[in-house]
C-alpha cells in the first residue's frame, strides 16, 4: 500500500507540477487567459497559480504536509474547473463537450486529492519518515 500512495502521489501531481512551470514560461499568455474570464489583476492571478501549483505539487510528491497540500490542491482545481472549464454557458457543440471533458477531469482530480487527504501519503514520504 505505501509503495502504492507514493507513485499515486507522484502521478496525481505531475499534472499541477508541469503546469505551474508552464505558467511561468508564459506568464502573458496565461494572464491573457484568465482575462478572458474576466477575472481581476490577471498577471498576478498566473504568477500566483504558477506557484500554488508547483508548490503544492512538490509538496505532495515528496510528500511533506501532504494532506493540507492536497487540500489545497483540490479547492484550487475545484475552482479553476468552475472558474474555467463553465460549459454550461457554453452553446451545444464541440467545445462544450471539450470544457465538460475538462470540468469532469478536474472532478475526478479532486476526487484524487480527497482520497490522498484521508488517506495521508503513506510511509514513503517525507511525512512517513518523521512519523518514524
Amino acid at each position: 500500500m505505501d509503495t502504492a500512495l507514493a507513485v499515486g502521489r507522484l502521478l496525481l501531481v505531475a499534472i499541477f507540477i508541469f503546469s505551474g512551470v508552464g505558467k511561468f514560461t508564459d506568464v502573458a499568455g496565461t494572464a491573457a487567459y484568465i482575462a478572458g474570464k474576466g477575472l481581476p489583476m490577471p498577471e498576478i492571478l498566473a504568477v500566483a497559480a504558477g506557484a500554488v501549483e508547483v508548490i503544492f505539487g512538490l509538496m505532495v510528491a515528496v510528500g511533506w504536509q501532504t494532506r493540507f497540500a492536497a487540500v489545497v490542491l483540490l479547492l484550487f482545481t475545484a475552482a479553476a474547473g468552475y472558474l474555467f472549464h463553465d460549459f454550461w454557458k457554453l452553446p451545444a457543440g464541440p467545445e462544450q463537450i471539450n470544457q465538460m471533458a475538462h470540468a469532469w477531469k478536474n472532478l475526478s482530480i479532486v476526487g484524487g486529492l480527497l482520497v490522498l487527504a484521508v488517506a495521508g501519503p503513506g510511509r514513503f514520504s517525507l511525512d512517513g519518515r518523521a512519523r518514524g
